[in-house]
């Protein structure tokens, strides 16, 4: 029986970001459920635990915790973090050098997924989101 990989965050784009919003509030962002908004942003479900190989090199990473006036390191386990495009680039490079062979095996196809929509989110130069556990 295979191990579950879940819990799970989430990451997506942010099509129109506003510097004045606060995107952590979930319960009813414009009307919307939980499910309806992390649809709004494109998500990719990636297991949270993959995050402990990326977590050194995301403490250089330059983000946001909930909205962009508060700037902060790495992302937020538990909640919302917006990545900057100039934090895309060293994001992508954290994921290929630092992803463990096992996470490689256990979920290649879920890491290309997450670097092609880096790879959008930068040349269409926005924001990325993550949505903690």
């Amino acid at each position: 029986m295979r191990k579950r990989l879940g819990p799970y965050a989430h990451f997506g784009i942010i099509d129109d970001f506003d510097k004045t919003e606060d995107y952590s509030d979930l319960r009813y962002v414009f009307g919307q459920t939980y499910k309806e908004y992390i649809r709004r942003h494109h998500c990719l479900a990636v297991p949270d635990e993959i995050i402990n190989d990326w977590w050194d090199g995301l403490l250089e990473m330059k983000s946001y915790v909930r909205s962009f006036d508060r700037p902060e390191t790495a992302v937020d386990r538990w909640g919302v973090t917006l990545i900057p495009p100039e934090s895309i680039d060293v994001f992508i490079k954290i994921i290929i050098t630092r992803t463990s062979a096992e996470w490689i095996k256990k979920c290649g196809e879920i890491l290309f997924a997450l670097l092609s929509l880096l790879e959008k989110a930068k040349e269409e130069n926005k924001f990325v989101i993550h949505y903690g556990v």
